[in-house]
């Protein structure tokens, strides 16, 4: 009898994501603005990926993991841009029930991954500057292997299990989600079910995807730091408390954006903002994360440089080649 009650309130069929429908002077705008981010985050990914894969002097295990957030960012954004983009030159604003919780659950996926990864690189970082002669001996492919994985897997597991409990809910009511993709805030807000259980452990999955990092992430760095301060010359703190300082606004921005939609208590003033604050974790950290990480460093960019000269000697080979 219950079952037989639960389906015939299950209705709904697709919802309706209101995205920036709101503003509907800044559509033209908001379109070239996302397009261009997502066209600079996926060359400049891709541009990464490559640049790591084709040299050589470039497999060490920082860019290995860089390589890993290249990747990861590439398709975090994907999940996220092209719906965005394609609501600001359609009238059609649905996704089907299916796909809501199929976007959901990647977004999880790779927002907890991401999370852990980062956390990683800071970790990588500390002991390359704090335990120079024990780096090499200390972060071997097998461990780097190792990390990497299990940022992945976590993300994976973790989004397995809010994905599932989301999709156990009765939407019975409205359909519309007032954000610009299927997060489970919104998603709540619809259902017609008991979500107490469902927000309990959200809560609890998106604190373990995100303190955890988090206090390894300020750990490491406030350890990095405390070895930067002890550098001799003026120049040399200068320029790694530089690089530092950049890493530490991502990640502070990252996990903080996180922190307060997924863990804060929701008050009114936080509800509103919270699709503002999700612009910054699932667009702008996106298309700045890896340009900090590598555009920042000599090692790369002169890497860069060489693949760069290398299609334009291929390319030059080319065209005087005999047709």
């Amino acid at each position: 009898m219950a079952k037989t009650e639960r389906e015939n309130q299950t209705t709904v069929t697709e919802f309706l994501l209101l995205g920036f429908k709101l503003l509907p002077h800044l559509q033209t705008l908001l379109f070239v603005v996302f397009l261009a981010i997502y066209m600079v985050t996926m060359t400049g990914n891709i541009l990464i990926a490559v640049v790591i894969l084709a040299d050589h002097h470039l497999h060490k295990p920082m860019y290995f993991f860089l390589g890993n957030l290249s990747v990861l960012e590439i398709c975090y954004i994907s999940t996220i841009l092209p719906r965005i983009l394609a609501s600001f030159i359609s009238d059609y604003h649905g996704i089907s029930f299916s796909g809501c919780f199929i976007q959901f659950y990647f977004f999880a996926f790779l927002a907890g991954a991401e999370s852990y990864l980062l956390s990683v690189m800071s970790y990588d970082r500390y002991l390359a500057i704090c335990k120079p002669l024990h780096y090499v001996t200390l972060m071997k492919n097998r461990l780097c292997a190792q990390l990497s994985l299990a940022s992945w897997l976590t993300g994976i597991v973790a989004s397995a299990f809010t994905t599932l409990f989301a999709s156990q809910l009765s939407f019975c009511g409205p359909n519309e989600i007032d954000h610009f993709f299927c997060d489970y805030t919104p998603l709540l807000k619809l259902s017609c079910s008991d979500t107490q259980q469902t927000e309990m452990v959200m809560t609890m999955l998106g604190s373990a995807c995100t303190m955890p990092p988090l206090v390894l992430t300020l750990a490491s760095y406030a350890f990095i730091i405390i070895t930067i301060l002890k550098i001799p010359t003026t120049s040399g703190r200068s320029k790694a408390f530089s690089t530092c300082s950049s890493h530490l606004i991502v990640v502070t921005i990252f996990y903080g954006t996180l922190i307060i939609v997924y863990i804060l208590p929701k008050n009114n003033t936080l509800k509103d903002l919270n699709k503002i604050f999700s612009v910054f974790y699932t667009i702008l950290t996106p298309v700045i994360n890896p340009f900090i990480y590598s555009l920042r460093n000599r090692e790369f960019k002169e890497a860069l440089r060489k693949v760069i000269n290398r299609f334009v000697s291929l390319g030059s080979t080319m065209e005087i080649l005999p047709q």
